[in-house]
């Protein structure tokens, strides 16, 4: 059986106008995206809503992205959400380089990204089977 193609995206940016940017470009796409401008606000709405996927920022204040994608990948193991980070600053790296060390793997796209570059790559992490994700350890995590 064909899987279904994820409906609801978290977008997380502190900077409100790419949130909403790239929510309206998502849901041009046929996704249910909502835009979250820091990543307290959009790990607590998982609480209630878990998402399929999220796209989030590296660089914000308070919680990085780095930090709330593994929150999210020890809190809700269960929801198999697929986790793509992207980041403007070349600082990042540092904190991805921490986690990796920590057994977190995660992909990093660079901003800018163009929408179509940024569509490409969602599709083709949802394309892989879910299964993978469901069954890796937290140490195999691996987002997009």
């Amino acid at each position: 059986m064909e899987e279904m193609m994820p409906t609801r995206i978290f977008v997380v940016d502190d900077e409100q106008v790419i949130a909403d940017t790239l929510s309206a470009i998502l849901r041009g796409a046929g996704y249910d995206a909502v835009a979250f401008y820091d990543a307290e606000t959009a790990l607590a709405s998982c609480q209630h809503e878990r998402p399929d996927f999220v796209i989030t920022d590296v660089s914000m204040p308070g919680m990085n992205g780095i930090e709330m994608a593994v929150q999210i990948r020890n809190r809700f193991p269960e929801c198999g959400c697929g986790i793509l980070l992207f980041s403007g600053h070349s600082g990042t790296s540092d904190l991805l380089e921490t986690a990796n060390k920590k057994g977190y793997v995660f992909e990093l796209l660079t901003k800018p990204i163009h929408p179509k570059d940024l569509l490409a790559k969602l599709e083709s992490a949802i394309r892989r089977p879910v299964e993978s994700d469901r069954y890796l350890s937290d140490s195999d995590a691996m987002a997009v």
